[in-house]
């Protein structure tokens, strides 16, 4: 079965509509629709219920969509893989959360592919449950995120901390941060709830958001406080665009890279491994510049 004809079905999965789909895959709606029903045809069962105004999946298409990622992502990362290969190159899946990426890995990674000659990288940002998917179906070969994930697959080991503090548009005070335009990023369930401990009387935030980048432009853009990395508000700070919330201790949050123990890449996972915790978290480039943008 050809590979497309998988990524046809995820693609009308994700968009419900077979028009779209066509559009993004750059192929004529008639072409999808003939792909769609070699699927049927080859599994004998209907993937789509398909109404006048909407397309929804059937039980059959809902469980199909987990082994066509499935088989997407490993063919891709195959034929990836082989293209290295014929440049006698070996390469490294590197894959974080969104925040990991914005508040730590960004940096990590400049410092990696500068530290290793011969390799190829890949990077992904991905969610929690993804990271623990792809580590175990072997896609990814090394995840970092704020909480350990837990597999008897998997090697789980803190690398680094993250220093969090509360900053503001303008001076106030913490019941001010936390009551006018607060924007909540989370930081991990762990954080979630140590929040509510130490905040547990405040109102609802004004926003709630999964990445500390949301939160940052939002407020610069319409004021207001979230508790984000010191390394990346630093270069606001110093331009007086944002301000320490007085009173409010800084939190310390655990970065944790996982990785499978019987990995193919384990000797590189283990020299990346120890050179990520001499790093320091630092202010992605896009971010410092935008700092000294008035």
């Amino acid at each position: 079965m050809d590979v497309k004809v998988f990524k046809t079905f995820l693609e009308v999965a994700q968009t419900r509509h077979f028009g779209r789909a066509a559009e993004n895959l750059y192929i004529t709606q008639a072409a999808v629709s003939a792909r769609i029903k070699q699927l049927e045809s080859f599994f004998d069962s209907p993937l789509f219920i398909r109404d006048r105004n909407s397309i929804k999946l059937t039980t059959s298409g809902e469980r199909l969509v987990a082994y066509a990622e499935v088989m997407v992502n490993t063919l891709e990362q195959a034929k990836n893989e082989l293209a290295l290969a014929n440049n006698k190159a070996l390469q490294i899946t590197m894959a974080g959360t969104p925040n990991i990426w914005d508040a730590y890995l960004q940096h990590c990674l400049s410092k990696v592919t500068e530290a290793f000659g011969g390799y190829g990288f890949l990077a992904e940002a991905l969610g929690r449950e993804q990271l623990n998917r792809q580590l175990i179906e072997r896609t990814i070969d090394m995840a970092f995120a704020f909480d350990p994930l837990k597999s008897d697959e998997l090697v789980c080991k803190q690398v680094a901390d993250l220093v969090l503090v509360l900053v503001s548009t303008s001076p106030c005070s913490q019941e001010q941060a936390l009551s006018e335009h607060y924007v909540y990023v989370d930081w991990g369930t762990r954080f979630a709830s140590e929040h509510a401990e130490r905040h547990y009387r405040i109102p609802p935030p004004y926003l709630r958001t999964s990445t500390g980048r949301i939160a940052l432009d939002f407020i610069l853009d319409k004021a207001g406080a979230a508790y984000l990395p010191l390394s990346m508000v630093e270069p606001f700070l110093n331009a007086k665009q944002l301000y320490l919330v007085d009173g409010v201790e800084a939190w310390n949050r655990p970065i944790y890279l996982s990785y499978r123990k019987d990995s193919g890449s384990i000797e590189a996972i283990t020299k990346i491994k120890e050179l990520v915790k001499d790093i320091q978290p630092l202010t992605a480039s896009s971010l410092q510049q935008a700092s000294l943008v008035d």
